[in-house]
């Protein structure tokens, strides 16, 4: 049991470890799939969205959007 916790932790924290990340067209291209939501508490996570690309920290929750996708960690 232990080991599955320990699992599903690691798999989580690689997932929203991407801080410049990159807008796509369509669902099957996304590694990740983000939404907007109306309110605060209806999100498990949350990010901002900074200016520059040297805003965005290490898992902060600062994330950059990048112009095109080979520049984008997600």
């Amino acid at each position: 049991m232990r080991i599955i916790i320990m699992l599903v932790f690691f798999s989580l924290a690689v997932a929203v470890a991407a801080q410049k990340v990159y807008s796509v067209e369509y669902p099957n291209q996304a590694d990740v799939k983000v939404y907007v939501v109306k309110y605060e508490n209806q999100a498990d996570l949350k990010v901002y969205k900074v200016e520059y690309a040297n805003q965005a920290g290490e898992n902060d929750g600062k994330w950059f959007f990048t112009e095109y996708a080979n520049q984008a960690k997600k």
